[in-house]
């Protein structure tokens, strides 16, 4: 008999999430999840500040930890295919504080996307309309990304399906456009290897530069993880997430280093127009100038409205997986249990409804105190992701010890990463790096730029504070090896 509360004129009723997401939804789901506006506007500054090899191999370096990291997951989530995943893996086999840590910092963060989502919504539209009221915008988007979640997990799935296939569209025809370029088929004369020879290129501005990209390429992957929180609605988890994963390394590794070399090939990183490359002047866009040079001319408004369902796909995302991340804290006692009901489609309704407001009111902020508020809103989500990655890697590597340790064989393992521990360990080592280094200038020079250095890392104390106040409460200890809770998903 199930049980039905009435909360807020809403009925819910105690059920488990329904597992409706399809194969190609959790593929589509994993690909659109790794590639956002970053490919589309931040490649042509990256490009400007490093060169075309230089941002080849930032990006390339950046894409096999995220190989590591999502093989880490497959693992994992193969085996405890949960809506919590790395925060339920983290309180299994490494610490309840840890995993209260990663799961109120990944709400967070992807509480505070939907805002960022819908600010960046704003000045898209505006591209086209722009005399229309903001506020109205904003309503629209947000009423669209709540009924697409609120109905079912599968219509989240469905339109996230198309959301990325639209983007994968774009990148594949503009690969095929640029190749055309680079031989000299479309666009006229082809600048062949002379951008790459160009002054200091192919690489510039030495190892600073370097690191700067690291940083711009994690963000632009930042994501790719969604596919393990969505395993806990995956018809067939054991089958379809693996699925995902072994296919979704070489996919956008070919999206974004093609990307990258057409860009390298037919702009010159001096080209003024990349240091533009932001959502503000989508006319400047790499892959606008490109698509312009081809003969395209309605390039700009084409590339708007791919952005357009960029911003969409990502605002549709950043509402499911922090939704599903409340539902995850509430059912274990680290958030208030009224958010781990469901209705009768197995949607945490609540958990979306609170997201949904969250997300409404930082992008209040932005009409407050000249967006003070929501400039230190979105700082404090600025190392989220790499956090994130950070607590994947340590809970993959406690988790193979621990499977070990209670006697159990790697051949009962329904995925298994490779190259452990090389690879968690080196996952862990880079995000260290990028972390520690996201303002490293700061640190230079006569003066420290002490502001500067809380606005880069202000996100890094908050996390430590979350890990710190729980430990200390709830006099939590790191689970042993011997004692962490390996049981598999209920079938």
């Amino acid at each position: 008999m199930q049980n039905v509360i009435i909360l807020g004129g809403i009925k819910m009723e105690a059920k488990e999430m329904q597992r409706s997401l399809k194969p190609r939804h959790m593929v589509m789901i994993s690909i659109g999840g790794a590639i956002g506006t970053g490919l589309f506007v931040a490649t042509g500054s990256s490009l400007s500040s490093a060169g075309p090899g230089g941002a080849i191999v930032a990006y390339g370096v950046i894409g096999i930890m995220v190989y590591f990291l999502m093989t880490s997951l497959g693992e994992m989530a193969t085996h405890l295919p949960v809506a919590g995943s790395f925060e339920t893996y983290a309180t299994r086999y490494v610490d309840s504080a840890l995993g209260f840590a990663l799961g109120w910092n990944y709400w967070y963060n992807w509480a505070i996307t939907v805002a960022c989502e819908l600010v960046a919504g704003v000045i898209v539209v505006k591209f086209w309309l722009p005399d229309s009221s903001e506020l109205l915008i904003c309503i629209l988007f947000l009423a669209l990304l709540f009924g697409l979640n609120y109905y079912s997990a599968r219509s989240y799935g469905e339109s996230e399906f198309w959301f990325a296939g639209i983007k994968v569209v774009t990148i594949i025809i503009f690969l095929v456009v640029g190749l055309l370029m680079i031989l000299g088929v479309l666009g006229g004369h082809s600048p062949g290897f002379s951008n790459w020879t160009l002054k200091d290129a192919p690489f510039v501005g030495g190892w600073a530069a370097l690191v700067n990209i690291f940083m711009i390429a994690g963000f632009s992957f930042g994501g790719v993880e969604i596919v393990a929180v969505a395993a806990g609605e995956s018809e067939d988890p054991k089958k379809n997430v693996p699925k995902a994963i072994k296919t979704i390394f070489w996919r956008i590794m070919l999206f974004y280093i093609g990307a990258i070399i057409v860009i390298g090939f037919l702009l010159p990183y001096t080209d003024p127009n990349l240091l533009q490359g932001d959502i503000d002047n989508v006319a400047v866009s790499p892959f606008t100038l490109i698509f312009e040079r081809a003969g395209l001319a309605a390039a700009a408004s084409i590339m708007n409205a791919v952005i357009l369902t960029s911003i969409l796909s990502c605002g549709n995302s950043s509402l499911y997986v922090s939704s599903r991340m409340l539902y995850a804290l509430a059912k274990e006692g680290k958030a208030p249990k009224v958010f781990s009901r469901l209705n009768k489609r197995g949607v945490p309704v609540l958990s979306l409804v609170a997201t949904t407001a969250i997300g409404a009111v930082c992008f209040l902020t932005t009409k407050i105190g000249e967006g003070t508020v929501y400039t230190w809103l979105v700082n404090a989500a600025g190392l989220a992701g790499f956090i994130t990655w950070f607590g994947i890697a340590i809970c993959h590597y406690k988790f193979r010890k621990a499977f070990l340790a209670q006697g159990h064989d790697l051949s009962e393992l329904q995925f298994k990463a490779k190259f452990y521990p090389f690879g968690p360990i080196f996952a862990m080592a880079l995000c260290i790096i990028v972390i520690l280094g996201q303002n490293y200038a700061a640190f230079l020079g006569g003066t420290i730029d002490w502001q500067g250095i809380l606005v880069s890392y202000i996100g890094l104390p908050l996390f430590l504070i979350l890990y710190v106040a729980y430990k200390v409460v709830k006099k939590t200890k790191i689970i042993k090896p011997e004692e962490a809770d390996l049981s598999g998903a209920e079938e």
